[in-house]
């Protein structure tokens, strides 16, 4: 019997996500990004949160070597940011408004929160490989719909107000 991944992904699908853009300090300005729909929290003491990344993406040794990374949650406006930096050799965060943070990768400007992160661990999922960060700063935005995927498209939460 044959594993049917496909209807596997479309099965995960059905389960909503937030979006997340990572990323990493590069040599000078050669800072890297990439999206994720693959960050949670792990612990509050001490402070640790994760993501995933793909072998196969073309980020994947940058962020293999990263000892810090910046985590920006993203909102409803930030799906063209979003889909740019999910695609293969879009890393590149020109024409991005960014901030500067104290650990050295850039962050969003208008992200919903920022997670500055020294690199925890790093655990083989099979195709992929979870990357748990430490939290060494944090900031958080007091208003803004979150950007969410499901099924395959982006999507935006119902407000409750």
């Amino acid at each position: 019997m044959s594993f049917d991944t496909r209807a596997f992904r479309q099965a995960l699908g059905c389960f909503p996500t937030g979006v997340a853009v990572i990323t990493t300090a590069g040599d000078g300005a050669d800072h890297k990004g990439i999206t994720v729909n693959s960050f949670t929290s792990v612990s509050l003491d001490p402070p640790l949160v994760l993501w995933c990344i793909d072998r196969k993406s073309d980020r994947f040794t940058a962020f293999m070597k990263a000892s810090a990374y910046t985590i920006s949650l993203l909102g409803t406006v930030h799906e063209d940011v979003s889909s740019r930096l999910a695609k293969q050799g879009a890393h590149s965060l020109d024409g991005i408004d960014l901030i500067h943070t104290k650990l050295g990768p850039p962050a969003l400007a208008d992200a919903l929160a920022i997670f500055e992160c020294e690199s925890e661990a790093v655990h083989q999922g099979g195709d992929h490989a979870i990357l748990v960060g430490r939290v060494v700063r944090f900031a958080k935005r007091e208003a803004g719909a979150p950007l969410v995927f499901f099924q395959g498209r982006y999507g935006a939460l119902a407000s409750g107000e």
